[in-house]
């Protein structure tokens, strides 16, 4: 008997064969692993070289912003349009209210200022109509002495046109028919007159041509003082050459004119507007 015989072995025992083959099996999976991936790694780490385009986010971009910025400002043109009018509109109105209020008033000026000249004037004729009724009466009652005999301060003044003959006559007895007519500017007849217009119409009744306008008119003749009127003689008022009114002395104190348009042709007093001087062209 060997003398080792005895010996206990100190090598560890065998595993079993099932064990063995599982490692086996676990390495060899885990061995094949890591060669896939140690295949598959280089191709995953290689570079991209392939360029793609992708699209421009700001293309038509700044057309769109240029579409917007016009439509904006033309909105803004628009409101300041519509404010603008709206103004001229509003404004226009309170004139055109104005302006009526204006009218309305002018209007009733005018009507009011009318009556009273409508009102004067009848009170004037009324007055006027005394005036010559009393002076027939006084006539009729005198003793038929001459003109001359009855006023020692003013005898030609005095003088009535009932003595007058020949062309200062049909000058005088043409411009009394003409009482009553209407006064309109640059009349000349047969139904309205201004002044000077019925001056150079009477005298054309006695084959005398006289100026049109009343400034000719006072220098037509000779100037006569108006204490030695005759009848006949042209009254004018303003300065001989630049007279503004003319009219017709008749005799008795009285001339015969075109005065206005409120009181048309009337017969008055020289009291009632005192002339400037008078022309004599008869």
């Amino acid at each position: 008997m060997s003398h080792t015989a005895h010996i206990p072995s100190h090598r560890k025992p065998r595993q079993r064969a099932s064990k063995s083959a599982l490692r086996a099996g676990v390495a060899g999976g885990f061995l094949s692993t890591i060669a896939v991936a140690g295949a598959a790694g280089p191709a995953q780490a290689e570079p991209v070289t392939q360029t793609i385009e992708m699209p421009t986010i700001t293309d038509g971009l700044s057309t769109a912003v240029a579409a917007s910025a016009q439509a904006t400002q033309q909105v803004a043109l628009d409101l300041e349009t519509q404010a603008s009018e709206d103004a001229a509109a509003e404004k226009a109105s309170k004139a055109a209210k104005k302006a009526h209020a204006e009218a309305v008033r002018k209007a009733e000026a005018k009507k009011k200022a009318e009556a009273a000249a409508k009102a004067e004037a009848e009170a004037e004729e009324r007055a006027e109509r005394a005036s010559r009724t009393s002076e027939r009466t006084t006539l009729s009652a005198s003793s038929g002495s001459s003109d001359s005999g009855s006023s020692a301060s003013a005898p030609s003044s005095s003088s009535n046109s009932s003595n007058v003959s020949g062309s200062a006559a049909s000058i005088v007895a043409f411009a009394k028919a003409q009482v009553g007519d209407a006064y309109v500017s640059g009349g000349t007849g047969p139904n309205a007159w201004d002044c000077s217009g019925l001056v150079q119409a009477a005298y054309r009744t006695a084959g005398i041509d006289l100026p049109r306008v009343s400034q000719s008119q006072s220098t037509a003749g000779t100037q006569v003082s108006l204490d030695n009127l005759q009848p006949g003689d042209i009254l004018y008022w303003g300065g001989a050459g630049s007279a503004y009114h003319v009219a017709i002395y008749v005799g008795g104190g009285e001339f015969v004119g075109a005065q206005n348009s409120s009181t048309g042709t009337v017969q008055r007093s020289m009291d009632y507007d005192r002339p400037t001087g008078a022309v004599r062209v008869l």
